[in-house]
């Protein structure tokens, strides 16, 4: 019985120290050894624990793998085309990519639309606003995500979600319209004064005041002067407004404005008109076209986007020029950015001044855009592969 009871003992002991030594070792976990470089003895330094979680980290090259791309509308030929770049080069890239058009301009489908891209675990959003406000709330979302998200186009407001701004530079858009005009009605060498009517974009974009801003640079001395005159009247940018850019609206007011003031070919005079985009000057070529006038007689017209449809009237005589901004280039500036956020490298742009949505100033990168003409269509156009000659409906 004694001897039962020391072994007993004994195997206690032993589980005591077993116990012990465990202890010690698990403690030990979240030190690492140093080595003292005076008197060669090693002692513990704690590690010190990470705080961070991986929502509030940068997502590395491995976690962004979904792009979602949100465009405004099919109905312009611009937005398919803007959304079929995007999506053939990020899916080239290797990213599983969402694209989805609102509609025809359906500002609660698009805040849904962003809604479902954020909650299905998109990575980066590509978003090109119906209305620059409109985005605010759902892209608070985005921003507790770690979710990064790039205006196309198009500036957001009021939102702190906003990490870039790809988009051509808007103002130099406005100067190169204007430009236009003002040279072909030869102003700075005649005194002559010229009937001119103004077609600006939507009210709710942002970069509509930017087209704006531009033109009016380089006309504001010719209105001021007399040389250059809006019988309507209709001189500020919220009379000349164009809901959505749409072709109908800016058809209807131009047909409004060809009873007040008897535009026509035996009537009224009118110069120039300086449109904002293709789709605004399709609608002033339909409402002078049915008022009489021939491509004879056309006034200016400017445009911007080389929509099909407007070169096609530029090589008919009905419209005088239009902006080229090519897709292909602000398409590919998005992926850049894209792959710059996926692999943690800084991402390129040219501007840190400009594009104040509200919330502060968003860094941006500016496409260079171009003015296109009968002279020089097929350089800009045809030879760089963005038109075929069967496109638009000519013999090479």
């Amino acid at each position: 019985m004694l001897k039962r009871r020391k072994m007993l003992r004994l195997f206690s002991l032993i589980l005591i120290s077993i116990m012990l030594i465990l202890l010690i070792g698990c403690g030990n976990n979240d030190k690492k050894e140093v080595s003292d470089p005076e008197d060669g003895i090693e002692t513990q330094e704690e590690v010190p624990e990470k705080d961070e979680t991986p929502e509030e980290a940068d997502k590395t090259t491995d976690d962004i793998s979904k792009i979602g791309i949100s465009m405004p509308t099919k109905s312009l030929q611009r937005w398919n085309q803007d959304g079929s770049y995007m999506q053939e080069m990020l899916t080239e890239a290797g990213y599983e990519v969402d694209l989805q058009y609102a509609g025809d301009n359906d500002i609660s489908l698009q805040v849904s639309q962003v809604e479902n891209m954020i909650t299905s675990g998109c990575d980066v959003l590509v978003i090109t606003a119906i209305d620059a406000s409109s985005l605010s709330e759902v892209l608070k979302s985005a921003e507790e995500k770690n979710i990064h998200v790039i205006a196309y186009d198009r500036l957001i407001l009021n939102t702190d979600a906003l990490s870039y701004y790809v988009t051509f530079d808007n103002e130099v858009v406005g100067e190169l319209q204007a430009q236009y005009i003002v040279d072909a009605l030869d102003l700075d060498e005649s005194d002559e004064p010229h009937n001119i009517e103004l077609v600006a974009g939507a009210p709710d974009d942002n970069t509509a005041n930017f087209f704006w801003t531009g033109s009016m640079r380089v006309l504001e001395p010719y209105l001021e002067s007399g040389q250059l005159i809006v019988p309507s009247g209709q001189t500020a940018q919220e009379q000349a407004a164009t809901i959505e850019y749409s072709m109908e609206e800016s058809q209807k007011r131009m047909e409004n404005l060809i009873s007040a003031q008897g535009y026509g070919s035996e009537g009224t005079e009118l110069s120039a008109v300086l449109a904002v985009n293709d789709s605004t000057a399709n609608g002033v070529t339909n409402a002078l076209i049915a008022a009489g006038l021939t491509a004879e007689n056309f006034p200016v017209i400017t445009g911007q986007d080389c929509d099909i449809a407007s070169m096609k009237n530029i090589l008919n005589g009905t419209q005088s020029m239009s902006v080229f901004k090519d897709t292909r280039d602000s398409s590919a500036r998005v992926v850049k950015m894209v792959e710059s956020i996926a692999s943690g490298q800084e991402v390129e742009v040219n501007d840190t001044e400009t594009y104040d949505n509200g919330n502060g100033i968003v860094p941006a990168y500016l496409c260079d855009p171009v003015s296109c003409t009968i002279d020089n269509y097929e350089e800009l156009l045809i030879e760089s592969g963005y038109y075929t000659y069967d496109d638009l409906d000519v013999e090479p």
